[in-house]
């Protein structure tokens, strides 16, 4: 795989804001799997990869959906979509058959029970790289520094809330993950 040749995609598949978020997201990844002993080449593929199909339209997530094979129910959430699509572009464009990477990519938005260290750095990363700015990142940002885990968790719930009150509807593999991740803790 050409590091350079994804990353030059990414750019002209993205706005400059969405860009400027994935750069975000990769610095946060390495950073966060330096600290946490996670293979930092995987998390930097996996960081530069997971939002290139972010802004594709809904017409056009909904047919490449239906040509691979998505995870149960992400197709009921259109926005969700983008993972699993971007995974298969992973693999199909670049040459990636890492799963691990491929994995990430696929739920960083969603998390899922039994979350690899490197599934956690790119759903922490991408929750808390350094141009989010919402209610309760300080606090996710704080919990990264000691703990994956509790940092999934603390973004997790922070969603669930926002959802909520949103009257927005709560994907079930998220809730899944935040039982997985209460289960493990105690």
């Amino acid at each position: 795989m050409e590091l350079s040749q994804l990353i030059h995609d990414v750019k002209d598949s993205l706005t400059p804001h969405r860009f400027h978020h994935v750069e975000g997201v990769v610095q946060a990844s390495i950073d966060l799997a330096k600290q946490y002993g996670v293979n930092a080449e995987q998390a930097e593929i996996a960081a530069w990869l997971h939002d290139i199909a972010r802004e594709w339209s809904w017409e056009k997530l909904r047919v490449a959906s239906q040509t691979i094979e998505v995870p149960p129910g992400f197709a009921t959430i259109p926005t969700l979509l983008h993972g699993p699509i971007g995974a298969h572009i992973g693999k199909t464009h670049y040459g990636i058959d890492d799963e691990l990477i491929l994995d990430a990519v696929r739920y960083h938005t969603t998390g899922r029970p039994d979350m690899t260290a490197l599934d956690m750095v790119l759903f922490v990363a991408d929750a808390i790289e350094p141009g989010r700015d919402y209610a309760g990142v300080d606090q996710i940002r704080q919990a990264a520094r000691r703990s994956l885990e509790w940092a999934v968790r603390l973004s997790i719930d922070n969603t669930i809330r926002f959802l909520v009150d949103a009257g927005k509807p709560l994907f079930p593999l998220t809730v899944l993950t935040r039982n997985d991740l209460i289960m493990r803790s105690e």
